[in-house]
């Protein structure tokens, strides 16, 4: 998807429908998502995406549809070991009722096709250890042109009669509804099924036309975000691209269904049917099979019964993968796990094999010396530091289980969380960016962070819904960062910023729009583990939401020790001087270290302190420990009656103090301030506004006080 049509995404509303797009040579529709996600819906049902089987894609209305061949799925669910790897609901579709209801208004098995009635069917399942489904529509009537009757309005009476059936799993499809409201419909559906006291997995399947994925999670399980499934690889990658963008939707309890499965169908070779299988896993999509495993190739049970990959569908957290970059149908998406490893598919949309690459950082896992990749399908393993690639076929997609080894050294001293390696990182849209804004696409996209006019050298760039974490080990103290969003995001944006120290939330900046400044947020980290920078939809929809993290300073490590310490005696962070480096003791002599005098102004000579020319800049870490400094400042009598500059004391970026013009014919004028709590002190030395000439700069006998 390139950069321009993605940027589209914004610019339409949920009245605009569906979007027409050009993907990787497949024209496709994209529902744009509008709204944040509703809460799952509390039945306990779907904590990790439903498996199963349906047989509407291998059987239709045909006569081969009946109690017989569903029996004979129960049975090969067990015999073919599927039942063993996860898949648990034998669902049937449309076409086993009779054209009308009884004279009661109840719905009626056709005798033809289930002799023994649903019940003893689903009795048969039960039986197995498995579960049953069943489906209907919220309308008049079905889908099948036979017309079979749908539940609208009746809803209560056709739950109860599931009930009493042992129904575990509805498919409520979308056709004949009158043009009744979507979400009334589907939600007096769901009420009848709690009502019963059941517990019924709901499947909403509505096509995505009301963009269910805004409304459907408070009231089913999953919902459908495409039409039906056609057993080729046009069909299926088009609806992958319609799924990919609404990973922000989905989590346990309620799941994007982007339709069921074709894997054995014949329509596709069986690397195709390996991307298919792939794509979903990773999308944390429902695993319902729709051919008949009655009789299935071991082709088929191998990509169906593929451990590895199930697993990636499973895991526990319940994050959907994202795309992290698409360029010339070339595909990467990164999927977080529970263990805090990544899954990836690398895919090759192109007719012709290509090699498709990306890095650890890309996934948002970097902060490891070292990653174990697992080939989910080849079974080989292998270590990277960083880049991850493979020669992927035409068609083909190359999966890795992702797993990072030992993580880097907590950091210590002062520290921009930009330049630092975090333990992961999942951004609502294209990664997460280090000193630039969010792009939405490949990495280094953005621009320079700005918010409300006001530019940064140093942050994090992200987009809701955003969760990067950084392993601490115990051994810092504070965060201090500017939030807000991104300039960039012109047509609105609001968000809501929180940083968690392990679990505990230290600190929120409440909702920030587009047209707020930047806002400051201090958090105390000490004794925490882990630190965890949260961005969450300030309520009206995951769009524009560029998000920063501005100037973000931690503070790690010990500061110097209790009592009074001459600064040029302790380590600084880092030291940078107008001409020549920053001197300990000695003036500053323009050249090499070591090349100046004793410090002198106005014919007074100090031991102590440092030697700089304009401009200079010199930080030291207190780590929060000290209270007081102080000092002279004076231009050096080695440059006679020339140079003039201004000497400023900051305190965490805070301007603490500054000396006004000082020049060679003056003294030493004092200057000091109070640092209590201050993690970074810095010196820093202007030029006065003649110029940099002359300009040699003394911080005579500089004392710091530390508890």
């Amino acid at each position: 998807m390139t950069a321009e049509l993605h940027s589209f995404r914004h610019r339409l509303t949920a009245s605009l429908g569906a979007l027409a797009l050009v993907v990787g040579g497949v024209t496709v529709a994209v529902e744009v998502a509008s709204a944040p996600p509703a809460a799952a819906v509390d039945n306990g049902l779907a904590r990790t995406p439903q498996m199963g089987f349906n047989n509407w894609n291998s059987t239709h209305c045909r006569s081969e549809f009946n109690e017989s061949m569903v029996e004979g799925i129960a049975d090969a669910f067990v015999a073919q070991g599927l039942k063993d790897v996860g898949y648990t609901y034998v669902n049937i579709d449309d076409c086993w009722a009779l054209p009308n209801r009884d004279a009661s208004g109840n719905l009626v098995p056709d005798p033809a096709r289930f002799p023994h009635g649903i019940k003893a069917v689903a009795d048969y399942v039960h039986a197995k250890g498995l579960k049953f489904g069943l489906y209907s529509s919220a309308g008049t009537k079905t889908c099948d042109t036979q017309g079979f009757p749908g539940g609208l309005g009746h809803e209560r009476q056709d739950a109860e009669l599931w009930a009493s059936w042992g129904v575990d799993y509805l498919k409520y499809d979308n056709c004949n509804n009158t043009g009744a409201d979507a979400r009334q419909r589907y939600k007096a559906m769901g009420d009848a099924l709690r009502a019963t006291g059941r517990p019924i997995l709901y499947s909403i399947c509505e096509w995505g036309s009301n963009q269910p994925w805004n409304w459907a999670a408070g009231t089913g399980n999953s919902w459908r975000t495409t039409g039906d499934i056609s057993d080729s690889w046009s069909s299926m990658i088009g609806i992958a691209h319609q799924n990919q963008p609404l990973a922000p939707y989905a989590g346990p309890g309620g799941w994007n269904d982007p339709d069921m499965l074709e894997v054995g169908n014949g329509g596709m070779t069986d690397t195709e049917y390996r991307t298919h299988f792939s794509l979903w896993s990773q999308m944390a999509a429902p695993l319902l099979i729709g051919s008949d495993l009655r009789n299935p190739s071991a082709a088929t049970l191998a990509i169906l019964k593929n451990t590895d990959v199930i697993a990636v569908d499973q895991d526990p957290l319940g994050r959907q993968g994202t795309v992290v970059s698409s360029s010339g149908g070339l595909v990467v998406m990164s999927k977080p796990l529970a263990d805090g490893g990544r899954s990836v598919t690398l895919t090759n949309e192109n007719t012709s094999a290509r090699t498709v690459a990306t890095t650890v950082d890309a996934l948002g896992i970097g902060g490891a010396s070292s990653y174990a990749l697992k080939d989910l399908w080849s079974k080989q393993t292998s270590s990277t530091t960083s880049a991850i690639s493979a020669s992927v076929p035409a068609h083909g997609t190359v999966m890795y289980r992702v797993t990072p080894g030992a993580p880097v050294p907590p950091p210590t001293g002062p520290n921009q969380l930009g330049d630092l390696p975090w333990t992961s990182a999942v951004n609502g849209w294209g990664p997460v960016e280090r000193n630039r804004s969010n792009g939405e696409q490949a990495a280094g996209d953005g621009r320079t962070l700005t918010i409300d006019g006001t530019t940064y050298a140093k942050g994090l760039g992200t987009h809701a819904a955003s969760d990067i974490t950084y392993y601490l080990g115990g051994g810092c103290r504070s965060l201090n960062v500017d939030v807000g969003v991104d300039d960039e995001s012109t047509a609105g944006g609001s968000v809501v910023f929180r940083i968690y120290r392990d679990q505990t939330l230290v600190a929120d900046s409440g909702l920030r729009t587009a047209s707020d400044p930047p806002a400051h947020l201090a958090a105390d980290l000490r004794g925490g583990g882990k630190l965890r920078l949260v961005v969450t939809d300030g309520g009206d929809g995951i769009t524009y939401d560029h998000a920063d993290w501005a100037a973000p300073q931690l503070a790690c490590g010990q500061g110097p020790s209790a009592g009074t310490h001459a600064l040029s005696d302790l380590a600084w962070s880092s030291a940078a001087g107008g001409w020549g480096p920053v001197e300990r003791d000695r003036s500053n002599g323009e050249q090499a270290a070591g090349d100046g005098k004793l410090l002198t102004v106005g014919t007074t000579t100090y031991a102590k302190g440092l030697g700089t020319h304009a401009a200079s800049d010199i930080t030291y870490y207190l780590g929060g420990t000290c209270t007081a400094f102080k000092a002279g400042a004076g231009v050096d009598d080695e440059v006679g009656a020339k140079g003039s500059v201004v000497f400023q004391v900051y305190r965490d970026g805070v301007l603490a103090a500054d000396s006004g013009k000082v020049t060679g014919s003056d003294g030493a004028k004092a200057i000091g301030a109070d640092v209590s709590g201050a993690n970074e002190l810095r010196l820093v030395v202007t030029d006065a506004g003649d110029g940099v000439d002359y300009d040699h700069a003394d911080w005579l006998d500089p004392q710091l006080t530390c508890d």
